[in-house]
């Protein structure tokens, strides 16, 4: 049963919202009150076409329906359990799902509540990791300009966005940064991985001359740089970033929070770019955006390091009060068999040529500079309006809405990663919408 309309909104004022501009909004909300398949509802039954997947997060779309049972059944029968030092059955077959379908050795997954925690968690394992086996000194953490990672203190330090960044002051020391992996005079246009950029990871090999590879922890970086505007790698820089991890004993992190759970390609993007990390981070279409949840992958290796590391008591003095938590853990489990089940962990590749043609498409239109694309991503970006960046695109946005398209802007590019279960009209929605508004704009 659907949820009845609100045909009044509740009072707004006592929300602080996130990333949001909060006095712009309260003076012209735009609210959503209910969700189904492709689409939202505003209060009057209008819908919103969903071109983002909520937050590159809904996957399976809204209300999927096993996922939805999956959390009733749970909550009738176990609302809430503790993981220190005690358990539940859902949360341990959850695990040993996820880590049947991951690649390589990759043999344990710590759960958090978000992508943020599921950052700060393999931060943490990182570092602890070399302690444990007597490599204390390695204690710098590479991150790259552009990349997203959280807000976390640990993942906002790692994170290169400096907007971000700034109102906080210096966050953790001994943070270093690569630079990205954009150059749009060499890449513009490309389809899925640029031919040029590889190079880019030679960075890494001059930032660890200069402040000494024996002093550094890990690595971490989006395998494309999804928040900022979809910055697909080259073709052949990842496994650069892994060769150069290797020969210094440097631990690579994947922040897999937008490109897993079948937005590229299969459960984990790693298998598609060709490298395996030595963790991996979580979270978005892990339960469908249905429960908050985010999981850190750890290879073997790294876990049998603090099992054999002497300290018979707890081996990581690290958690949360909700991590594994019942409802989370049976929408997940539900979400990936629903998943599996219906082969939409290959659906993007699938539908890339379509959706690569219809990105590109929208070369040529008015104040478009570039479109990039992989999987079922795409980033459409404007030249911005002469002292005032980011204001183009926050119109553009506005008018799709109204159109009834979700498009998201960040910055001066508009951002698509719809559901997986996007028919091919309906794309074409999404493509035509969006070029319609640029031309009227």
């Amino acid at each position: 049963m659907s949820a009845a309309p609100i045909i009044s909104p509740p009072p707004l004022e006592a929300y602080w919202m996130p990333f949001t501009a909060n006095q712009r909004f309260k003076s012209n909300p735009e609210l959503f009150s209910r969700a189904e398949g492709m689409y939202y509802y505003r209060a009057d039954g209008s819908p919103v076409l969903d071109g983002i997947a909520g937050l590159w997060c809904v996957n399976a779309g809204h209300r999927c329906e096993p996922v939805v049972r999956a959390i009733q059944q749970t909550a009738d029968e176990l609302d809430y359990a503790p993981s220190f030092q005690m358990g539940h059955p859902i949360v341990f077959e959850y695990a040993n799902a996820l880590v049947d379908a991951a690649p390589g050795d990759i043999s344990h997954v710590f759960f958090s509540n978000s992508g943020s925690e599921a950052v700060d968690t393999a931060l943490k394992i990182a570092l602890a990791y070399h302690r444990a086996r007597n490599e204390g000194h390695r204690y710098r953490l590479v991150g790259r300009e552009r990349d997203y990672h959280g807000v976390g203190f640990g993942g906002l330090s790692v994170s290169g966005i400096s907007g971000h960044r700034r109102p906080y002051g210096p966050l953790l020391p001994g943070v270093l940064h690569l630079p990205h992996t954009y150059d749009r005079s060499r890449m513009a246009y490309s389809r899925g991985q640029p031919d040029w950029g590889a190079e880019l990871a030679d960075a890494l090999q001059r930032l660890l001359q200069l402040h000494d590879p024996s002093t550094v922890a890990a690595v971490i970086v989006e395998p494309v740089a999804g928040s900022t505007g979809v910055l697909v790698p080259a073709k052949d820089y990842l496994p650069k970033l892994r060769e150069i991890c290797d020969r210094h004993g440097i631990l690579l992190i994947f922040d897999e929070v937008i490109t897993g759970f079948g937005r590229i390609d299969g459960m984990l993007s790693c298998e598609y770019f060709g490298v395996l990390p030595d963790l991996i981070i979580s979270a978005k279409g892990l339960t469908n955006g249905a429960v908050p949840m985010g999981a850190t992958f750890v290879r073997q290796p790294i876990y049998e390091a603090f099992m054999q590391s002497g300290n018979s008591g707890i081996e990581l003095p690290h958690g949360y009060t909700y991590s594994g938590h019942p409802l989370a853990a049976a929408a997940g489990l539900a979400a990936l068999r629903h998943y599996q089940e219906n082969q939409l962990f290959s659906r993007a590749q699938a539908l890339s040529p379509r959706w690569e043609a219809l990105a590109h498409s929208m070369k040529g239109e008015p104040h478009v500079v570039d479109v990039r694309n992989i999987g079922l991503l795409a980033a459409v970006e404007l030249a911005p309006i002469e002292g005032k960046p980011g204001q183009r695109a926050q119109q553009v946005h506005k008018a799709c809405l109204k159109a009834g398209c979700l498009i998201r802007a960040s910055g001066d590019t508009m951002l698509l990663s719809p559901p997986l279960i996007i028919e091919d009209a309906q794309m074409e929605q999404l493509f035509s919408t969006l070029a319609k508004v640029l031309r009227e704009a």
